[in-house]
């Protein structure tokens, strides 16, 4: 009996060894197997744009590039250690200036955006991770003024300063990605994110006389930004 007890007894180590071993071994093939899926991130955008303008004698003009700002969050998933999808919310403040008739104004356009974007990533659980992304974006109008240098509005009989309420582009972008912590779930981000508009976000429809003329011509949003974020995973 004694033997049959030292039999089963040694079997069982022998079972419970073969299987530790075999965890080992797959540890070792795939050692990023479980890092955490889901993504938490909060970043701060300082943003260029590109607008294309018309004077008052019916010329074209293209506006001097003036540093706006965006800031906003995303939730994403990874899907394995290499690709991974992100849903985003932006608010993005748009500046441009220009020249017309001697004299100098700014226009302002704010939006919140929407991208939807497919990453792809050296090793997402890497100490340091590069990415790339692209996807879709959907821009919603928070609102559009002009001013003239002076800080006057200049949104007269005159001029027409009028943008659609939504807006549709393709978001793209890369950055990296370093881990802070020991259990890989905070990082900082730090990278670049550019967008091009796919439609015309003039509104032609409020000019109210043959004296008065659109400040946008036929404009699509393009803007390039840097970006500063965490994120965190879990």
């Amino acid at each position: 009996m004694k033997t049959i007890s030292k039999s089963i007894l040694l079997a069982s180590l022998l079972s419970i060894g073969i299987n530790l071993k075999a965890q080992d071994s797959i540890t070792i093939a795939n050692p990023h197997a479980d890092f955490p899926r889901a993504e938490l991130g909060f970043r701060f955008m300082p943003t260029i744009s590109a607008f294309d303008m018309e004077t008052s004698s019916g010329g074209k003009i293209k506006g001097e590039g003036t540093l706006g700002y965006g800031f906003g969050a995303f939730l994403g998933f990874n899907f394995t250690d290499h690709i991974g999808m992100s849903g985003e919310i932006i608010y993005n403040s748009l500046s441009q200036k220009y020249k017309d008739a001697d004299l100098e104004r700014a226009i302002n356009v704010r939006y919140v955006n929407i991208p939807i974007l497919l990453s792809l990533n050296t090793g997402k659980s890497n100490p340091v991770n590069l990415k790339i992304e692209a996807g879709p974006q959907i821009g919603f109008n928070a609102g559009a003024n002009v001013t003239s240098s002076s800080g006057a509005s200049t949104d007269t009989v005159q001029t027409v300063f009028a943008t659609k309420s939504g807006d549709f582009g393709f978001a793209y972008g890369a950055g990296f990605e370093f881990v802070l912590n020991q259990r890989k779930t905070i990082r900082m981000d730090l990278g670049f994110r550019g967008v091009y508009g796919l439609v015309n976000i003039s509104n032609t429809s409020k000019a109210n006389g043959t004296d008065t003329y659109y400040i946008l011509d036929r404009a699509i949003v393009r803007t390039n930004s840097l970006y500063l974020g965490m994120t965190l995973l879990f």
